[in-house]
This record gives structure tokens, C-alpha cells and sequence, in this order.
């Protein structure tokens, strides 16, 4: 048997998190780059968004989890004699893969008869979401650690994850768009429409206005999904905009003639860090039983 670690970058609730038996190695957010609270222990979802809103012009920061963080993460399980499956976020994103690989190392010294099998997602958030459920299937199916490693790598590759924002200024704060952009983005009304692929964000388009934004990336997932929508974990997720979400998860469904039996997400710090209240995603990655 081995036990599941991942990040906080999947966006799971505590709820999900105990009921899949995952556990969650959380990033820390920063309000003034001193003080740094771990996300959903120190704080969670709601104060962090509501501090957001409560305070114009707030930017705060996010750090990923020290080889320390793991290494106490991994120490628990091992001492029970668990092997042990990680998956980390995007490591074209954040430093957390490279954590989770040193810790890995620190611990074969203590425990040379034990496995750790760290895994870059190259996802984030629902992308990763979904890869981490397929993983706990196949855990349950029987799977051997081994066996799952191979598959989730595959499962990883097929992972895709599209949004939109109602806003740039967190990616200005973040150094990824530039101030003119930015500022010429919010007078138009500018809506991006962003990919992640292979680890990395890209832009696919831009357009005036929300509702244009969404319609772009419906066409998107039924040009992407038009055949395979059955074969495939699918999720919406969101910052503080659930009536779009679920109208959105509902023009979906009927469009791809399929139900999205993954609940809505709640997008978290790490990611709202840096694109802010307002975004939309959507998620699909291939179910491991068509990787096999």
C-alpha cells in the first residue's frame, strides 16, 4: 500500500482531502512579505478572499513549501512503513517539485527500504485536482505504487486547463503582464484567455467583456473534447464567482452532451495570488482507465 501526498496548488478542500485519504502539504501566502500563514491551516479560503476585497489594493505573495515541510509530511507515513506517490504542482510554476525532490532524497538516507515517487503534475489547481483523483482510483483499484507512477505520468500530459480573469493587475503585480498592458486591458474591458500546457501559461486570445470570454473558451473545450468528452475528468473552478461557474458547468454539459460529475472547485490562494478575484476555469485530463 502507499499513501498519497500533494501540494496545496490542487485545490482541495479539507473535506476532499479526507475523504480521498490525501494528504496536503500546504503554500504559504504573505499580505506584507514578513509574516507568512499557511493556507488553510493559518488561513483559509474565505478570510483570504475576504481580506482581499476588504482591502483595495492588496497583493499578496505566495512561497512554496520548504524540503522541511515534506520531509515532516513524509516522516509520518514512512515511519508506518507506507510507501509513498507525490504529486506537486507545475514545476515551470513554482519551486515545490524541486522541495518535495530534496526531501525525497533527505529521507531514503533514514529509510532505504521505502519508496518516494514525486511527481511534477505539470498542472496546477483543478488540472491537478483532477490528476490527484485519478490517482486515488487507482490506488483503490489495486494499482501498484509503481504501476500508478506510469500511468499518472501519461494522465499528466493529457491535462489541460483553461480561465479567463476579470482583471490583470494581479499579473501586472506579478511581473507576467506589463504595466501598459495592463492598464490598456482594464479601460477596454480585456478579458485573456489562458492556457496551461505542458507545465506552462499561455495566452490563447483576448476579447471585450465576460460573457465573450467564456463562450471563446466553450468553443475551446468542445473543439478539444468533441469526441473524448466521456473519456475524460472534467471540472470548472472559480475566485468568488459561482453563478458564472455554474452557468458555465451547465452550457458544457449540454454542449459536450455529457455530466460533469466533479463538484465546482473553489480556486485558492496559491493560484488567487496571482490572477485575483473574478477568474473562471475549466479543467479535463484523460481518466487512467484509457491511458493504460
Amino acid at each position: 500500500m502507499f499513501k498519497i501526498i500533494s501540494d496545496g496548488g490542487c485545490d482541495f478542500t479539507r473535506g476532499d482531502a479526507k475523504k480521498l485519504d490525501v494528504n496536503i502539504v500546504p503554500f504559504y501566502v504573505s499580505f506584507d512579505q514578513q509574516n507568512y500563514l499557511k493556507e488553510g491551516i493559518d488561513i483559509s479560503k474565505e478570510a483570504f478572499f475576504k481580506k482581499l476585497s476588504d482591502e483595495k489594493g492588496l497583493y499578496p505573495k505566495t512561497s512554496q513549501p520548504s524540503p522541511q515541510d515534506y520531509v515532516d509530511a513524509f516522516t509520518a507515513h514512512l515511519q508506518n512503513g507506507d510507501d509513498l506517490l507525490v504529486l506537486t504542482i507545475s514545476s515551470r510554476l513554482s519551486g515545490s517539485h524541486n522541495s518535495a525532490t530534496l526531501a525525497a532524497g533527505i529521507v531514503k538516507e533514514e529509510y532505504p527500504d521505502r519508496e518516494v515517487v514525486v511527481i511534477d503534475s505539470m498542472c496546477v489547481t483543478i488540472g491537478q485536482g483532477l490528476i490527484l483523483r485519478e490517482i486515488v482510483k487507482m490506488q483503490a483499484a489495486g494499482y501498484s505504487l509503481q504501476e500508478t507512477a506510469r500511468i499518472t505520468g501519461e494522465i499528466c500530459k493529457t491535462a489541460k486547463v483553461y480561465f479567463t480573469l476579470d482583471t490583470l493587475e494581479y499579473l501586472k503585480r506579478g511581473g507576467r503582464v506589463g504595466a501598459a498592458t495592463a492598464l490598456v486591458g482594464g479601460i477596454l474591458g480585456i478579458n485573456p484567455i489562458l492556457q496551461l500546457e505542458e507545465g506552462k501559461v499561455t495566452q490563447l486570445g483576448k476579447v471585450r467583456g465576460r460573457k465573450k470570454a467564456l463562450a471563446l473558451i466553450e468553443k475551446i473545450v468542445m473543439d478539444a473534447l468533441e469526441s473524448e468528452a466521456n473519456q475524460s475528468g472534467i471540472c470548472v473552478g472559480h475566485i468568488q464567482s459561482e453563478k458564472d461557474a455554474k452557468a458555465f458547468k451547465a452550457d458544457v454539459e449540454t454542449v459536450l452532451g455529457v455530466r460533469i460529475s466533479n463538484q465546482i472547485a473553489e480556486i485558492g490562494a496559491t493560484i488567487g495570488s496571482h490572477v485575483g478575484p473574478g477568474a473562471l476555469g475549466f479543467a479535463h485530463c484523460k481518466k487512467y482507465e484509457y491511458v493504460v
